[in-house]
């Protein structure tokens, strides 16, 4: 559905992936060549050894070797568990041990704000703690790290090719339901969740929702500042080419070597559509109103906008000063144990800021109170989905009690996601913190991103965070971490309350 489908004489020389990171050196990458290294190191891996239900890490920063390692591990049935490119040891040695994964692919390193992180370091230290990995494969990102490999384990990503017969096409027979790829979430309490998804799950769900929601097709161009360890980094390199777009990667930071780095990458690959987080775009409104109008960003057609809800003020800022109040901005929210969306907009519907104007296609979705039943306008409650819908998780890897209890038993047969939200008078959907964060203060239930969207408001303010802490005279008070304006210094009108 990736690949094969689109060797033919209209798209096999369309641009499937274009790479770009801080020093600006460009890679693009046709259908038919991409397909080409997936076939490579597809053969590659079964000269190692590695079989259909081998789980293989992939601990990369987003680049091409990121693509069709993906893409090559399942080719020939085995299942993927990516893990973020900046974590330390124990969290990546924890996910390869709770999966028993065999095999590893990682990099020596990459830049990151013009110094380079020695990735090679943390990987050779964490699979000393995984008795079960038998191959660690190193891409050689150029940096010219100078630490050794500790043992005959770990392989140069480039000598696997050698070893490829492209003529066997290892392309291995998969059923719907076998696992594809472990994705792990740290969720808000307790260990990391490892949510198994399948061949036709979260690839089908993630094509879905971004056919439908912002409007991806044929040579399409739709980059989405992430990392292959949250779900939104997979989704966009299976969602992509399933529908034949073309996937624009950055590896950096967005704002080096200058704050105008993320506007200059879009104009440059003339993205049409681009996924970011409320987070990203705090951050960059501070660099100043101007520094969209310097590059030309008329390529731009909707901006898409996931992993937390809005605050009004950034929301305004990304429509007014770089959408020239045109473009629509695309809110979706959902989960990795989603495949994607719950609620979504899309170019066609009415949007109001911070909303979501529908629940996706295909998604049976409702706001139920403590008893059950559903809500009306401008209440709150739990939002649940009442019907199966294609990317849904097949459950947490090996904990199938805890994945019950964490979604399944508050509400007969029904999927209870863990967000509060509510419905205005026109049916807008709001999504206004994590149910499972509320804090009781005196009796009352607060969310906390309540509390921080008022925090955020404040001119001084560019992000926070509240948490509860125990009280004796109310029960839990609230702590709330601010970080300010860098212009500003510790300011007592800040702390005043003023």
């Amino acid at each position: 559905m990736c690949l094969d489908r689109w060797q033919t004489d209209e798209m096999k020389d369309h641009p499937a992936v274009i790479s770009d990171d801080e020093s600006g050196r460009p890679l693009s990458t046709s259908y038919e060549v991409l397909l080409e290294e997936v076939e490579e190191i597809a053969s590659g891996l079964r000269a190692l050894g590695f079989v259909k239900g081998d789980a293989i890490g992939v601990h990369l920063p987003m680049m091409l070797e990121t693509v069709t390692s993906l893409l090559a591990i399942g080719r020939i049935g085995c299942i993927a568990v990516p893990v973020f490119s900046g974590y330390g040891v124990e969290a990546i040695a924890s996910r390869l041990n709770a999966v028993k994964a065999v095999g590893l692919i990682t990099c020596d390193g990459f830049m990151r704000r013009g110094k380079v992180f020695n990735a090679l370091d943390v990987a050779v230290e964490a699979v000393s703690l995984c008795s079960t990995i038998k191959h660690v494969l190193v891409c050689n990102r150029t940096i010219q790290l100078t630490c050794p490999f500790p043992s005959d384990k770990f392989i140069e990503f480039d000598d696997l090719l050698p070893w490829a017969k492209v003529s066997d096409r290892p392309l291995e027979r998969t059923s719907a339901e076998d696992p594809l790829i472990i994705l792990y979430t740290s969720g808000t309490t307790g260990k990391p969740k490892g949510i198994a998804h399948t061949h036709a799950s979260f690839p089908i769900k993630a094509a879905q929702d971004m056919a439908f929601g912002t409007d991806v097709g044929k040579g399409t161009r739709i980059s989405w500042y992430t990392d292959i360890g949250w779900m939104m980094g997979p989704w966009l390199i299976y969602g992509a080419l399933i529908n034949g777009a073309t996937i624009c990667i950055y590896d950096g930071a967005p704002d080096y070597p200058e704050p105008d780095r993320m506007w200059e990458f879009c104009a440059k690959h003339k993205v049409e559509i681009l996924g970011i987080s409320p987070t990203l775009i705090r951050a960059l409104s501070n660099c100043g109103d101007e520094l969209p109008k310097k590059h030309d960003l008329s390529s731009l057609r909707a901006f898409a906008s996931t992993g937390e809800p809005w605050n009004p003020a950034p929301w305004w800022w990304l429509f007014e000063k770089v959408g020239d109040s045109k473009l629509p901005i695309i809110n979706y929210s959902g989960g990795t144990e989603i495949s994607g969306g719950i609620l979504m907009g899309n170019p066609l519907l009415p949007i109001k800021p911070c909303s979501f104007p529908a629940p996706c296609p295909g998604m049976d979705v409702d706001i139920l109170d403590d008893e059950g039943n559903s809500v009306g306008p401008g209440k709150v409650g739990e939002l649940v989905i009442k019907q199966p819908w294609i990317g849904m998780a097949r459950g947490f890897w090996q904990e199938k009690e805890r994945y019950l209890d964490t979604y399944w038993r508050r509400f007969k047969d029904i999927w209870v996601h863990g967000d509060f939200a509510m419905r205005d008078k026109d049916n807008h959907w709001f999504i206004l913190g994590r149910s499972d964060d509320t804090l009781k203060v005196a009796g009352k239930r607060v969310g906390p991103a309540e509390v921080e969207s008022l925090l955020v408001a404040h001119s001084l303010v560019t992000e926070a965070a509240v948490i509860g802490v125990p009280d004796e005279v109310k029960g839990t008070a609230m702590v709330a971490f601010v970080v300010q304006n860098d212009e500003y210094r510790i300011s007592n009108h800040l702390i005043d309350g003023k």
